[in-house]
């Protein structure tokens, strides 16, 4: 099993984006997220000496979000109680695409190997997103 953490505000895939000339290219902010996921498995992985997974995946992606500073004191107490959760953008499938593309080649050959996955956004007073990958 492969366990680890991203801090810091967890980032949705963005879409390519095409210049005047028709090249197309990968957003800054993309790029920049998707190296800090490879930063932070690096780190980890070499803390606790993960393998490369070769077989089928179960991936779970849990992201929490910062408590937005307009919510009064009760919204906020439900809130890191998981009692009110986000449901707003960025929506859940492109945060695990950010995270399960940076991992191609260091976690496991290609994300195609990920058969079950789960993504869930919760708020909490520490933003950040935590991996947990299983060989199914």
């Amino acid at each position: 099993m492969i366990k680890f953490t991203i801090p810091g505000e967890p980032k949705a895939k963005a879409r390519p984006r095409m210049t005047k000339t028709g090249h197309t290219y990968t957003p800054k902010t993309t790029v920049d997220y998707e190296n800090w996921v490879k930063c932070c498995y690096i780190e980890s992985k070499n803390k606790l000496g993960f393998e490369m997974i070769t077989e089928t995946i179960r991936a779970k992606i849990t992201c929490y979000f910062p408590i937005p500073k307009s919510y009064t004191k009760t919204k906020k107490e439900s809130a890191l109680k998981g009692e009110l959760r986000p449901c707003k953008k960025p929506d859940t499938d492109n945060l695990a695409k950010s995270v399960l593309d940076a991992l191609n080649t260091l976690a496991y050959d290609d994300d195609k190997q990920v058969i079950d996955l789960q993504v869930s956004k919760f708020y909490s007073d520490e933003p950040r997103t935590e991996v947990i990958l299983e060989e199914v």
